[in-house]
């Protein structure tokens, strides 16, 4: 069964890692889906290529998405192409991780606009489209970092932890209009960012979860495809922990 048959996806940051296997993940389950990026490099031809080679609509689109102004004109050129957008998932994401002694203002405020305002960035610009549609799911992607905090992450896990209260507000301010709001918050997650960890760093990261193994990315997009489906239609305002018990 095809949990997104019909539905127009839009994913900021989704040429690897989670976002990447969030749009193939939506392409399988018969969703359309524009993706962004800062540009529309080799690797988002490859992921364009694999969504169109499902039997759905894919374009990558070149995009800053902590630039308001950028993601008012992304959406609205989406909008011509696609028609509408019914699911938006806000994924765009860095990390400069150092102790808060070392942290420069640079680091902070570079992470935190990337990381946070470019949620309310793509959320401003998409309300209107939702609001019309009088239907919408948002899916920011928050991290456990954000609900527990970890040392030499103070401004990775401001910034995701105000994505959580962003969600929660969101819902509230939507949920009237029929538009849900969620946010994901993964764990320890396999990707690029996590392949140049040290052996003996990541495994004591496994030995400490649960589930004993470290996430995947498609772990995460299994997450987000449930959230944009109708079958969470009741659920709104909530995070949703995909950590292997991480934080049980």
């Amino acid at each position: 069964m095809k949990l997104l048959e019909g539905k127009t996806a839009l994913i900021t940051g989704a040429s690897r890692g989670i976002g990447k296997s969030i749009a193939i993940t939506f392409a399988q389950h018969g969703a359309n889906v524009a993706f962004t990026d800062l540009e529309v490099n080799e690797a988002a031809k490859l992921v364009e290529d694999e969504i169109n080679a499902l039997g759905v609509k894919g374009k990558a689109y070149a995009s800053d998405a902590s630039s308001f102004q950028g993601s008012e004109e992304v959406v609205n050129e989406i909008l011509k192409d696609f028609d509408r957008i019914d699911i938006l998932v806000n994924n765009a994401g860095i990390t400069r991780d150092t102790l808060l002694m070392r942290m420069t203002e640079e680091q902070w405020d570079m992470v935190i606009k990337i990381n946070l305002k470019s949620a309310f960035n793509l959320t401003k610009a998409v309300q209107r489209i939702m609001l019309k549609q009088r239907s919408g799911s948002i899916i920011n992607m928050s991290s456990v970092v954000g609900v527990k905090g970890n040392a030499g992450q103070a401004n990775y896990a401001a910034s995701k932890a105000g994505m959580i209260g962003f969600t929660k507000s969101v819902a509230l301010e939507f949920g009237s209009r029929n538009i849900r709001c969620n946010a994901i918050a993964p764990g320890f997650i396999e990707t690029e960012m996590t392949a140049v960890l040290d052996e003996e760093v990541v495994k004591k990261w496994v030995e400490a979860i649960p589930l004993r193994r470290s996430g995947t990315p498609d772990d995460v997009a299994n997450c987000a495809v449930f959230l944009g489906s109708d079958l969470s239609a009741y659920m709104t305002g909530q995070v949703f922990q995909v950590d292997g018990g991480m934080l049980t």
